[in-house]
């Protein structure tokens, strides 16, 4: 193992969006039992320092392979296309309609019931882009438009995130 290596080669995956979730948190315990400083405490504080170290570096690779959206990101980025979400939030107009649509619907929902709905479409658009993601990483090694399906997607958690605090507020 090494530092330095990407978190798939870290964990012993393939570098591919379709992963297994079961594999991954798998890898994840071994990998974590295998470095916890506890382990080390014997060999004096330098060796539980590295593997401080070394469970912190398992611990954030686990939190980027396990979330869908974190390793699409993170596979743009291996592959030359860094998504620079906070630069380039450029998105096709059908996309910006889309989400206006979104928002006004939420603005005019009455109900939880409305609410849901919304949430329900828009849960259905979010599995449509992370598919959409997946087949350009693995299947079309296009890292560039996969860049541009993972910035939508990150638009579409956060107006998740704003419907669920709406339907928090609704009682749901």
């Amino acid at each position: 193992m090494n530092l330095a290596d990407d978190d798939f080669s870290l964990f012993g995956l393939p570098q591919r969006q379709a992963q297994d979730r079961a594999e991954i948190e798998s890898r994840w315990k071994a990998l974590a039992a295998k470095v916890h400083p506890d382990k080390f405490a014997a060999e004096g504080a330098a060796a539980q320092r590295l593997a401080m170290q070394w469970a912190l570096r398992v611990n954030e690779a686990h939190q980027r392979l396990r979330d869908p959206l974190r390793r699409a990101a993170y596979l743009c980025e291996l592959r030359g296309a860094p998504l620079h979400a906070n630069e380039n939030t450029r998105m096709p107009a059908s996309f910006l309609m889309e989400q206006m649509a979104w928002r006004e619907a939420l603005d005019e929902a009455e109900g939880a019931d409305e609410v849901q709905a919304i949430d329900d479409q828009v849960a259905a658009r979010e599995l449509s882009l992370l598919a959409e993601a997946a087949r350009l990483l693995d299947e079309q090694g296009d890292a560039l438009a996969a860049a541009e399906q993972v910035r939508a997607l990150m638009f579409v958690t956060r107006f998740r995130a704003d419907l669920d605090r709406r339907l928090e507020a609704l009682g749901q």
